[in-house]
């Protein structure tokens, strides 16, 4: 996206990557039409392996190269795909929607990591997740959502209970 949004789909393989595509090209889809990926109306092949390679080493995904089909990839390494491709742009702001889904204990610190790394660098995280250690590891702020709409949006350190409650559309008692 041109926007600034980067956005990290719930569904890696419908939403986040064409699996009949290279890593290569993945890392593209969004940019393929601008520099340095491309030169007037022509692509720049060895640049954008060369951009690859890079964001293999960066985001550690395990592959036989730029070149391999995404599809052979394992899910941690999918979503490492998807994260090198909307990480690697200048963002404002990173839509996350469940982005541990189906990852393995590894995978998922690296994503969180990620993640940190990007609100730490002053970039607005909006994370979507029914994980609610992901929730509470994550967040600054928590919006419940009961029925479709947002009651309350409350500090991470709120507890456990006390979420559960406002999940379930129960306002805690505000202790005195």
């Amino acid at each position: 996206m041109h926007s600034g949004i980067a956005f990290i789909p719930e569904s890696r393989e419908l939403d986040g990557l064409i699996g009949s595509f290279s890593i290569a090209e993945n890392l593209i889809l969004d940019t393929f039409d601008l520099a340095p990926n491309a030169k007037g109306l022509l692509m720049s092949p060895n640049t954008v392996t060369n951009e690859a390679v890079k964001r293999i080493t960066e985001f550690d995904i395990r592959s036989q190269g730029a070149n391999e089909l995404v599809s052979s990839l394992s899910g941690g390494n999918k979503q490492k795909v998807v994260l090198a491709r909307e990480l690697s742009r200048p963002v404002k702001i990173v839509v996350a929607s469940q982005p541990t889904r189906g990852l393995d204990v590894g995978s998922i610190e690296f994503v969180h990591e990620k993640i940190v790394q990007e609100r730490d660098a002053g970039r607005a995280v909006l994370l979507f997740s029914t994980e609610l250690d992901e929730v509470f590891a994550l967040a600054d702020r928590i919006a419940v959502m009961y029925r479709g709409t947002i009651i309350d949006i409350v500090p991470a350190t709120i507890s456990r209970s006390d979420l559960g409650l406002l999940m379930a559309g129960v306002k805690p008692k505000v202790s005195s």
